[in-house]
């Protein structure tokens, strides 16, 4: 095994995340540098079924950037790996042929199953172990993926086509937004993860990705964000509450000056803590750990495992 520096681009539906890490004597890794861009690569994707040709440019010259970056630090290849918003659009191709481009490199988009398995080994490698069955979700802009397992066991995971761009394009469009409108998006995110099979009573519930630690740095009240504060925070059903009532009755201009809360995620972040509220309601569960490690993390630690 060589302790050569691994680099990851994760382009998703909303955000691009940049991760460089090297691998410690004990196998664990050290993360080097970890960014995020809240790039929006799905905005519009829903109406038109393809990446507007704004947002492909713009995602393009990210991934581009990251990659110089990547070069800057001795990694010449850095992975590429793309998910929902690539996994779907008609005109994948355009954006994978724009930053081959740029780049001269290739993005791999992966599937949801693959997806949930990433996120399943990211979640390891961050937390003690668990004994009893452990359920993972990761909330993004187009999806939800779910991981049960046990130990390094999985036993089942599915990704549910449910993410904050649709519930805020759906539900929250009016600033702010109208009496009721909560209600009308629970329901039909109870209805989505319900006829996509989630169900159980797992022992212990993680999240991770951008929504559940915006909603830890929101409960934290961080001005500069701390992995390390995130990383195993406790949120519980009440905190998710207050910040439910807090979100829907401000302005949009309002919540981007909360603390902690990333102005461009001030938008999608009402669906986001919703989405978070059902799967507590129907897993039953008063409260859940948040994991500030994701699929990047996941495939850094399986890059250094080859």
């Amino acid at each position: 095994m060589t302790n050569d520096r691994k680099a990851v681009i994760d382009v998703g539906t909303n955000s691009i995340k940049f991760h460089v890490a090297d691998q410690r004597p004990d196998g664990s890794l050290e993360t080097v540098l970890d960014e995020n861009d809240i790039a929006r690569l799905g905005e519009g994707l829903r109406e038109t079924g393809k990446i507007s040709p704004e947002p492909l440019e713009r995602n393009a010259r990210f991934v581009e950037n990251f990659v110089k970056k990547a070069r800057a630090m001795g990694v010449d290849t850095p992975v590429i790996v793309g998910t929902m918003a690539l996994r779907t659009a008609a005109n994948a191709p355009e954006f994978l042929s724009r930053v081959k481009e740029l780049t001269g490199l290739d993005v791999r988009i992966i599937p949801g199953e693959e997806e949930a398995r990433l996120s399943w080994l990211a979640v390891l490698s961050g937390l003690p172990r668990v004994s009893g069955e452990l359920v993972t979700f990761d909330t993004g802009g187009g999806s939800t993926e779910f991981v049960f397992g046990r130990g390094d066991e999985i036993d089942r995971r599915f990704s549910i086509p449910l993410g904050a761009v649709r519930i805020t394009e759906e539900f929250f469009a009016d600033d702010p937004v109208k009496p009721g409108s909560v209600e009308k998006a629970r329901q039909e995110i109870r209805r989505s993860l319900e006829e996509g099979g989630l169900k159980g009573s797992p022992s212990v519930l993680v999240g991770m990705g951008g929504t559940v630690t915006s909603l830890a740095a929101v409960k934290h009240e961080m001005v500069t964000y701390d992995p390390d504060v995130v990383q195993g925070s406790v949120l519980t059903a009440e905190d998710l509450r207050g910040m439910a009532d807090r979100f829907a009755s401000r302005t949009l201009e309002d919540r981007r000056a909360i603390p902690g809360l990333q102005p461009k995620r001030a938008d999608v972040i009402l669906a986001g803590t919703c989405i978070v509220q059902e799967i507590l309601e129907i897993l039953g569960l008063s409260s859940f750990t948040v994991s500030d490690r994701g699929l990047r993390h996941g495939l850094a630690y399986e890059l250094f495992s080859r």
